[in-house]
């Protein structure tokens, strides 16, 4: 079995220190075991866990949501409730990005516009 470290978690998430402290408090990260010594140990399963909250985190979901989200997985029976919430985050996602696409299309009128005066 694999422990981790604070700092190598920081390294495999890209997550602060500050933050993985910040999701533990909220709930968001289950209690982390720690040494003998009082130091926080993060096992494979915390790295995995935390490697889907930046998904989440990086595609806009909100903390409420993602609290939700963590509650609900605590919980076996809670697979559909999970799905919905999945699926409602993936419909904002997508919407996002068909925001930005637009966004990009018009920018890009723009671009040809200048090179076509210069």
């Amino acid at each position: 079995m694999t422990d981790y470290t604070p700092a190598e978690v920081v390294e495999n998430t890209g997550f602060s220190l500050d933050t993985l402290r910040y999701y533990e408090k909220e709930g968001l990260l289950g209690p982390i075991e720690r040494t003998a010594g009082g130091r926080r140990r993060y096992r494979q399963a915390d790295v995995d866990w935390l490697g889907l909250v930046r998904c989440l985190r990086d595609t806009g979901m909100p903390i409420a949501d993602l609290k939700e989200y963590s509650r609900l997985s605590a919980d076996d029976t809670t697979l559909r409730e999970r799905l919905a919430l999945l699926e409602a985050h993936d419909a904002q996602v997508q919407a996002d990005i068909d925001r930005l696409r637009s966004q990009q299309d018009h920018l890009r009128e723009k671009i040809d516009w200048y090179r076509q005066q210069l």
